[in-house]
Order: structure tokens, then sequence, then C-alpha cells
């Protein structure tokens, strides 16, 4: 600043005025002063500045996996309310492992983030009550903190698996699968009790093995699937508990050619190209993250407001797959 003052011949408060946008100073001398900048090739540094109020102007945010194309509009909308308040998204996977995501955590809050927004993957996180307490705002986004009072914002996980299940019933179907993900996952958990309560509603038994929770990789679908269609009792619908698990099960029943229902949980893309369209019960993945991202930068402009649980709706989108009725 002192080079592009001596330059322009004025003062560092003239520099500080026209770097800042700041009123006082003529159109010459504004001329003067950014002619001196682009000369010197001059930048601003933001860091002295957000650090002289106290502020960093940057957030981090901790999702379970980058790749995975449910969080590709999260992050972008959590980056657009980040953009508009002045901030920089930092963000990072936690691949669904407790360890790396506390490991990324606290390092985001060694570099001083102003606050985060975390998609958990552990259910203990009395590690960030030291940071909370010291004023890194957090909010978790769909899924609970664990162990910790704190905001979150989440989708309505049973209700949408509820209604999914009640859609099969409604054509016809009374032996349904489910395959899910880890059962300590929140949401897996929440979409398993919402296909028991459409079951239960509706006065239908539901066979144990019918039922199979655990990893989404798809060879690990694959075999819960084959021993599921397989099985003594066979079903004629699944309810997938997420979107890997669904385009795993569309690949088995393509490979089996076997004409069997299905609805699941999270849309995908192309699941409308398929024939026949793949019905799914649809959650706004945008819409989570700019209202976790909003919540964040209310708490950090200072607004004295309790800790707040926000459960999203969602929707179901009938493209065929879950209006196939069963054979026989």
């Amino acid at each position: 600043m002192k080079d592009v003052a001596a330059r322009a011949g004025v003062g560092l408060k003239t520099v500080s005025r026209v770097v800042n946008g700041e009123p006082g100073v003529t159109t010459d001398t504004e001329r003067r002063v950014q002619e001196a900048i682009d000369a010197l090739g001059f930048r601003r540094n933001d860091s002295a500045r957000v650090l002289r109020k106290g502020r960093t102007a940057s957030i981090g945010l901790v999702l379970e996996d980058l790749a995975d194309p449910f969080y590709g509009p999260l992050s972008r909308a959590v980056e657009e309310v980040a953009r508009a308040h002045g901030a920089l998204l930092i963000n990072g996977s936690s691949a669904e492992d407790p360890a790396r995501e506390q490991e990324l955590v606290l390092a985001l809050c060694a570099r001083r983030v102003d606050g985060l927004v975390v998609i958990p993957a552990g259910d203990d996180h009395r590690y960030l009550e030291p940071e909370i307490k010291a004023g890194v705002a957090t909010v978790f986004v769909d899924r609970p903190a664990g162990r910790i009072d704190a905001d979150a914002v989440l989708s309505d996980s049973s209700g949408g698996a509820r209604s999914g299940v009640a859609h099969l019933i409604a054509h016809g179907h009374r032996r349904i699968g489910f395959i899910g993900d880890q059962p300590r996952i929140h949401t897996a958990a929440e979409r398993l009790r919402g296909y028991r309560t459409a079951m239960e509603d509706a006065g239908l038994p539901v066979d144990s093995s019918w039922v199979s929770l655990g990893s989404t990789e798809p060879d690990r679908v694959r075999e819960a699937a084959a021993a599921i269609l397989d099985g003594p009792t066979p079903v004629t619908a699944f309810f997938a508990g997420n979107n890997r698990v669904t385009v795993t099960l569309v690949r088995v029943l393509a490979e089996r050619r076997q004409r069997v229902a299905l609805v699941g949980f999270d849309d995908f893309e192309l699941a409308d190209l398929l024939d026949p369209g793949v019905t799914v019960i649809a959650q706004d993945a945008a819409q989570l993250g700019r209202t976790a991202a909003e919540r964040l930068f209310r708490r950090l402009d200072g607004g004295r407001i309790g800790t707040e649980r926000s459960v999203l709706p969602t929707r179901l989108i009938a493209r065929g797959s879950g209006e196939l009725p069963p054979e026989g």
C-alpha cells in the first residue's frame, strides 16, 4: 500500500478508501490510485483484513463423499450462500469414517474457520464442544449430531420411506424387501423405521429375510438382493435405502430379467430414462445445504437463537418401476 500511495502521490488512508470502495475520494484521485494498483500488481491482503475483524471469512463443509451425486447440489448450495456472505468454502470427505470426520473438523478449526456445516459420520460429537464454546458456529445436515445439542437440518427420512412403501402396497405388493445402508447411520435407521411402519399400517408381516442393512458397495447389495429373491418367500418389490443401493438393484433386476417393482430413496441422474423409469422418494439436497448454510450465517451474524432441528419434506416421483403390479 505504501508503494501504491507513493506512486499515486496520495496518503495510505486514501489508498485504503479506494481498495475498500469507501466514499470521500475524488474521481481523479481514484483513477490515479487505480492506475498505480494496476501497474504494481497490488492485491488486498484479505487474511490480514478479516483477522483484524476477528473473522477469517471462511467456513468448512465436511461430508461423506464428494463423489456421491447427492452431495453435489448440497455442496454447491452451501458455497452459494457462503459467497453471498463474502466467505470462502473449504470442504472435505469423511469417507463415512468417524475418526476421519473428527480429524477433518479439528483441522478446519485449527485453520480458524468461522463455522462448520457437518454431515456426520460418527455418533459422538462431544469433541466439538470446546470449539463451539470458543465461537465456531456449527450446523449438522442430513443427520443430527450425536451426544451434543446442535442445530440440524434433515430430510424426513422416515416419512419418505413410509410413503414409498405405502405406494408399493397400494399397487398390490405384500412381500416387500428393504436393502439399506449401515444401521448405525441415522438416515438408514430412519428409513428402515418408515418401511416397518408402512408394513405395520397395512397389517403386513415383515420376514426378517427380506431386510438387509450394511455397506452400499455393489457386491454386498448384489448378495443381499440374491438372497432375498432366491429365498423361500421371495419378494415382489424392493424399497432401496439410498441412490447407490437403487442403482445396483436396477442392474441386478435387469441381469436377472425379473419383473420386480422398485422404489428408491434419493433421485439420481437418468432415472427417468430407464425402462421403466425408476420411481423414487426425492429429497431436495440443494435446499438442505441452503437451509443449513443460512442457519450458520444467522449464528455468525450474532443472532441470539436457540438450537433448532428443521425437517424438510420429501416427495414421491412415480416413473413406472414402483407401479409394476406383482406377477401372478
